[in-house]
């Protein structure tokens, strides 16, 4: 079964804002999952896409 992080536990494992992961993270790549409808939705990331993503961001400065 895959575990998943909601957007404050997303922000704070990859040291961005609350509103970047909102605005930002899907434009980046990072699908969010959507639990419920409405307005009491909650929106959650995959722990396994994350850690993938972050690894991809990975810049080769030497």
């Amino acid at each position: 079964m895959a575990q998943f992080m909601d957007v404050r536990e997303t922000a704070q494992y990859l040291n961005m804002s609350v509103q970047w992961v909102y605005r930002e993270a899907p434009r980046a790549g990072l699908a969010p999952y959507r639990f419920g409808a409405g307005r009491n939705a909650k929106i959650q990331f995959k722990m396994s896409e994350v850690h993938a993503w972050l690894k991809q961001q990975k810049m080769d400065l030497g």
